[in-house]
């Protein structure tokens, strides 16, 4: 089924806590009340890592950023914005420039990061795998597997600079190397 829009909603931890999941709930029952249920889909993403300003609302295709939103603003986006098409000021980042900053890539909090790891949070449903795919998820795996050799693994790491988290922060590709320099059944 293809939607016309798409309301994605922040899931992390701070948005949670700051009234989310009512947003989400509310956004089901004003969607079902003007019969926009089968065109408007609803995605509780991960964090979008602007915990300050959640909850996070996004709306898809338009890429519209809504900051601070409660579920008591969530008739006023389906009836103005999902129905009628009209941004709404006031839940805009920066409502005084709102004609501006409507979207996440032209709010200044996000105009220096170039998320790697992140870069599908706000666009995929975490909880769907199907959606990770359709984005190429596990195209690594499938090449370490299938056609990479243990050292061409080991080697990639080494290059990639990654380090382990704990206090000595250690190379991971070193830690893979000596790994697999032990004699088999070590």
């Amino acid at each position: 089924m293809a939607f016309e829009s798409y309301v994605l909603v922040c899931g992390g931890t701070a948005c949670v806590s700051g009234g989310g999941d009512s947003v989400v709930e509310e956004f089901k029952k004003e969607l079902a009340a003007v019969g926009l249920s089968e065109k408007v889909q609803i995605v509780v993403t991960g964090c979008l890592g602007f915990c300050e300003q959640g909850p996070i609302v996004k709306i898809l295709p338009q890429g519209t950023f809504y900051a601070q939103v409660k579920s008591s603003d969530v008739k006023e986006i389906v009836s103005e914005h999902l129905v009628k098409g009209r941004v709404i000021q006031r839940l805009c980042y920066d409502p005084a420039q709102a004609t501006q900053l409507v979207a996440e890539a032209n709010i200044p909090f996000y105009q220096k990061q170039h998320r790697v790891v992140l870069r599908n949070c706000g666009v995929i449903d975490p909880e769907k795998i199907e959606d990770y795919i359709a984005r190429d998820g596990y195209k690594a795996i499938e090449k370490v597997l299938f056609e990479m050799t243990p050292e061409q693994v080991v080697d990639e790491m080494l290059k990639s600079g990654l380090r382990g988290r704990g206090g000595a922060g250690f190379p991971t590709g070193m830690k893979w190397k000596f790994a697999m320099q032990l004699p088999k059944g070590q």
